[in-house]
């Protein structure tokens, strides 16, 4: 092969790997399905099933035209080989040239099949019609459930794209480049079955665990589908997640430093005295997530042998207005990060008031 054939199979070889298999430099330069093709595609957050039908269809078929667009830029790059001209071209060629025909043919019979009866025949369709029951008629009335939970802020989401991992209130999603797996969470239960160290992240300076989870379903209909997520997402996914998670293969999940001191925190809140609400005060809701009632009261317990002047805690009178678990949030930010030997024995100010406040302080709303 010639330096020009070569030189273009060689670029263009990485061209599809990474157009396929996407790297951050190519999202960040847009080169993606989501981004050139966004006015079809239309809004992710407004119709989630709908969106990633259209997706999945266009991958399809873009994907299927790489074979062919490999010929057709050979006819560019070493024109002295007459590619254009297909009787005159090898029988490798022309082998080649018709079978990028034929799986371009066969991309859009696929599609024209998903297409009729308003894409009731696509895979995503089908999966959907495996969660039918008396309140959900249809494939559409179960698409509307999963698009409104997912429109929700407190939903879990992680992973790049190609590998997203969505837990809403009712569903978990798996989103692959071909296709969504979806499981409802009151049919199933979760099993963490692997976990890898990877030295190198992108994201971290420190290495990563990698977690591998199975989500298998009651419903006989319903594929058991992988899931992976790094440990430090686990705790996040954990408290989202209301189907059990079992690990059945003694894998040692790490956790950061800050959901080890959160876990702390609370131990030590629940050994705290608790603050009985007065008659007639209402609680409201956690003015720092806005998903549950606010459950924690900063009142000043500590002082040494009897003398409030040796502690540096100050009275809060606030009231009730955060969550324990974004107070201890509050607690670990304010902290030397270099120094977390330091942490339980520190003081930092109330987020609304400013006056100082140590662990033994936080008192749980009763």
């Amino acid at each position: 092969m010639e330096s020009p054939e070569l030189s273009f199979t060689l670029v263009y070889v990485v061209f599809c790997l990474c157009f396929v298999f996407t790297p951050t430099e190519f999202h960040s330069a847009g080169l993606t399905i989501q981004n050139l093709f966004s006015s079809w595609l239309g809004s992710e957050d407004l119709g989630f099933v709908q969106y990633h039908v259209r997706r999945t269809t266009v991958t399809l078929l873009v994907h299927s035209a790489l074979p062919i667009g490999y010929y057709m830029g050979m006819c560019v790059a070493a024109p002295d080989r007459n590619l254009g001209y297909v009787f005159q071209v090898s029988d490798g060629w022309r082998a080649f040239l018709l079978l990028s025909l034929c799986v371009q043919v066969t991309s859009w019979m696929f599609i024209i099949y998903w297409s009729r009866h308003h894409w009731h025949n696509h895979p995503i369709s089908r999966a959907l019609e495996a969660h039918m029951h008396p309140s959900h008629s249809d494939w559409c009335s179960v698409a509307a459930s999963i698009n409104t939970e997912f429109r929700r802020i407190d939903k879990f989401a992680t992973g790049a794209p190609g590998a997203r991992v969505i837990v809403t209130d009712s569903w978990v999603l798996k989103v692959t480049t071909y296709h969504v797996y979806v499981a409802l969470q009151s049919e199933c239960h979760v099993t963490v079955t692997e976990s890898r160290q990877h030295q190198l992240s992108p994201d971290s300076a420190s290495p990563a665990q990698i977690l591998t989870l199975r989500v298998d379903s009651i419903n006989p209909a319903v594929k058991p589908f992988d899931i992976r997520l790094q440990s430090t997402e686990y705790g996040d996914l954990r408290e989202k997640l209301h189907a059990p998670i079992r690990n059945a293969a003694n894998v040692v999940i790490h956790q950061t430093i800050s959901e080890l001191f959160l876990e702390t925190f609370r131990a030590q809140v629940e050994l705290n005295q608790p603050y009985p609400l007065p008659t007639g005060q209402e609680v409201e809701s956690c003015i720092g997530c806005m998903q549950v009632l606010a459950c924690t009261k900063l009142v000043k317990l500590c002082h040494t042998d009897g003398s409030e002047s040796d502690s540096d805690c100050q009275q809060c009178f606030c009231r009730p207005m955060w969550c324990l678990s974004c107070l201890g949030r509050w607690f670990a930010s304010r902290q030397d990060q270099q120094r977390p030997e330091t942490w339980l024995s520190s003081t930092v100010p109330c987020p609304t008031c400013r006056a100082r406040f140590c662990i033994l302080d936080v008192c749980a709303v009763r």
